[in-house]
């Protein structure tokens, strides 16, 4: 049976906490949302109740800080027959199943692009900083080790030939960067764009191979997908140029934390900068944290004001739209929209477009 609810708010479920106030002062200004947080002092049966009464979801893009019964599953979903939309608080989405929110008719979203400008400039400082060898200086002084300058001999990043594994929002702006300041030779892997289209982002498209020979820094800007899971493994980092830089501000389990380990530890690989990891924080005895060829931050590239703010404010937007009857920009799972707009017109009482 349908609901009519036309002219009822569609309500917003969030757990905990959200990203930036802006996205509740935003929200709060859209008299056809209803925004509802669902604390995590309680038992996780009331959450889901509460949850059950929502007809969107923001949920946390982070799969390390959000419950696991929370995660955007199959199981859940079927908990949830009311949701019609789903938007992650970033540009990633990995407590998220797309498939299942298809099979659900659930429309998924991200931000992705909102942060792009903070994480290109953190990936592009981790390069700087680890060619200039600043958490070996660092660690030298600290050991009363750094009389000799000169064992601490860096490298410029200027004329520097850069491989990008992936080039959408942030790798587009980091490309941008490595062009305009440093005069690089940009290479991007990206099987899902064409040459052309990588050109006029500022890089040339190469295979995966090609990308590891002949890179001097490599950084990866893709998401985590099937194809992308542990793709950066031992065979990688071997095939890399002796003394290469490994960066990601990416999406931990792309690249394998013990491999990069033992091409460290072997001089393979001269320095790496890691801002994603498989396990979220890691471990205060993860090695790599105590590696002085290690640069590692804690999944904070777009954790600066000026993007908080922005992805925030572009998913509160979202959901203005599909309150309104509006299709949201940004959709993960573009296939289920036929369903999704069936479902929608049947709970809300009017067609989306």
């Amino acid at each position: 049976m349908s609901r009519t609810m036309t002219n009822a708010p569609f309500r917003v479920g969030y757990i905990d906490r959200v990203p930036h106030r802006a996205f509740l002062d935003t929200t709060a200004a859209d008299p056809a949302l209803e925004v509802v947080r669902i604390g995590l002092d309680q038992p996780e049966e009331a959450m889901l109740a509460a949850l059950a009464e929502c007809d969107g979801y923001y949920v946390m893009a982070s799969r390390d800080e959000l419950p696991k019964p929370f995660h955007v599953t199959d199981a859940l979903l079927a908990r949830l027959p009311r949701l019609l939309f789903v938007a992650s608080t970033g540009a990633g989405y990995d407590p998220v199943d797309p498939e299942a929110c298809t099979r659900a008719g659930v429309l998924l979203v991200n931000q992705a692009g909102g942060n792009a400008e903070a994480v290109a400039e953190h990936a592009v400082g981790l390069m700087l900083a680890l060619l200039k060898r600043f958490p070996e200086c660092h660690a030298g002084m600290l050991a009363g080790q750094a009389a000799r300058r000169e064992q601490f001999l860096g490298r410029n990043l200027l004329g520097k030939t850069v491989g990008l594994f992936g080039i959408g929002h942030v790798g587009s702006r980091t490309a941008e960067i490595l062009n305009a300041a440093f005069r690089c030779r940009v290479l991007a892997c990206d099987p899902y764009l064409d040459a052309a289209t990588i050109a006029a982002r500022g890089a040339e498209k190469v295979d995966k191979a090609t990308l590891l020979a002949e890179a001097d820094v490599v950084s990866v800007h893709c998401p985590l997908t099937p194809e992308s899971r542990g793709m950066i493994d031992a065979a990688a980092f071997a095939a890399m140029k002796p003394g290469a830089v490994f960066v990601t501000t990416a999406r931990g389990s792309i690249h394998d934390e013990a491999a990069l380990q033992a091409a460290l530890e072997s001089g393979h690989i001269a320095a790496a900068g890691l801002d994603v990891w498989e396990q979220e924080p890691p471990p205060v005895d993860h090695p790599l944290l105590h590696d002085p060829r290690v640069i590692a931050t804690q999944h904070t590239a777009g954790v600066t004001e000026e993007s908080r703010t922005q992805i925030t404010t572009i998913a509160a937007l979202a959901f203005s739209d599909v309150a309104a009857g509006r299709m949201p920009p940004r959709i993960i799972n573009p296939a289920v929209k036929p369903r999704f707009a069936a479902r929608y017109e049947a709970a809300r009482g009017r067609a989306i477009g």
